[in-house]
């Protein structure tokens, strides 16, 4: 079964983690810590070691993890701009690396700005040219000197501004880091999703994704999804609770599903935010993940909440990202038939983390 289904990850990235790439102390080493935590206390052979984790993730090692070792099938590339870490912790100039390296694996990439940083509007037409993005991803905090300034996403003067220049230059697709905090600091509600309320109402235009939508503000997240049309949920690190915790993933789901009922099937895309966790167990646990019955009973508050079905997973894992995107799956299909990552039929999937470049840290260029 698993032969015959497309994955399309809408959400990847080649982490630095090196010490060289450390900007700001604790919280970067916060950030580090917690990945590792994760990421090798996973009680099965995905468990990833300390020396394999923290290192400068190059577009190579990514791209074998993702392809060799999963079943992904095609995926989007995430640059970012955290700055407790010198390059944004996943540099622009990775996201060009991979789409030239690899344009028939990763698929398209998103650009990255911190609008609280001056010449951001320069920035953003610097990656439009290089990337010809399919979005754009922000976070609701910019980090400098030792500590975070937060901004709202319906904030007239800050956040409008960006969505109007991001539609100019032809980018009508948002994506939002919220819900998870970024290291211990002061965020003053930052990760709530309900400041996209202005923002979904005064650009119907233009989508927003609420990445990471439901690991925290449920409830809120739910309203956002049951109001706004615009408004759609990236599922990263919610592959980590579905292989770890696969009760509290069906609460989480039902729950964002609580309004919207089973529209909430075509407002959700996959993302697993890889490489900070192995992207094949959770990919492996959606794909027999069903809703315990007695759960189904109880859940919906006006609209009822069906049992998930193949249908549905097809959607979550490819179609409704590609839809929203342009993206032809029968094209993309065609395009990796016979690639560097083709597996012959019948042939196992790598070993976890076995097809990763044996330095410890590797080259900060992308190839």
């Amino acid at each position: 079964m698993t032969d015959d289904v497309f994955v399309l990850d809408s959400l990847t990235h080649s982490l630095n983690l090196s010490d060289e790439n450390i900007a700001d102390e604790v919280p970067a080493r916060m950030v580090i810590e917690a990945i590792v935590a994760v990421a090798a206390n996973t009680d099965s052979k995905y468990d990833c070691p300390r020396e394999t984790m923290v290192r400068d993730w190059s577009v190579d090692d990514t791209a074998n993890v993702l392809f060799r070792e999963s079943i992904t099938s095609v995926a989007v590339y995430n640059p970012q701009p955290i700055f407790i870490f010198k390059d944004g912790l996943t540099a622009v100039e990775k996201a060009a690396g991979a789409l030239e390296r690899y344009p028939n694996r990763f698929v398209g990439a998103y650009a990255c700005i911190d609008p609280l940083r001056k010449g951001w509007d320069k920035l953003l037409e610097a990656q439009v040219k290089e990337l010809k993005p399919l979005g754009l991803k922000l976070y609701p905090a910019s980090w400098h000197d030792g500590g975070a300034t937060r901004w709202d996403m319906s904030d007239p003067k800050i956040a409008f501004p960006v969505y109007e220049k991001a539609a100019e230059l032809g980018i009508n697709r948002i994506a939002i880091h919220k819900a998870l905090p970024i290291a211990a600091m002061r965020y003053d509600g930052a990760f709530n999703p309900t400041d996209l309320e202005g923002a979904a109402a005064q650009f119907p235009g233009t989508d927003f994704e609420i990445v990471h939508g439901g690991m925290a503000f449920t409830e809120e997240t739910a309203w956002m999804v049951g109001t706004f049309p615009n408004v759609y949920i990236n599922m990263e690190n919610l592959n980590i609770v579905l292989h770890r915790r696969p009760k509290m993933f069906a609460k989480m789901m039902l729950g964002l599903a609580k309004v919207a009922g089973d529209m909430i099937y075509d407002r959700l895309q996959w993302g697993t935010g890889s490489i900070q966790y192995h992207p094949q167990p959770g990919l492996q646990a959606f794909l027999d993940f069903e809703f315990p019955e007695d759960m189904l009973d109880e859940a919906g508050m006006i609209f009822p909440i069906s049992q998930i079905t193949m249908e549905h997973k097809r959607k979550i894992l490819a179609d409704n990202f590609a839809d929203r995107h342009g993206l032809d799956i029968a094209t993309m299909k065609a395009a990796i038939a016979d690639d560097e990552f083709t597996r012959a039929p019948g042939e196992p999937l790598a070993e976890p983390w076995s097809t990763v470049s044996s330095s410890a840290v590797t080259a900060a260029v992308p190839v």
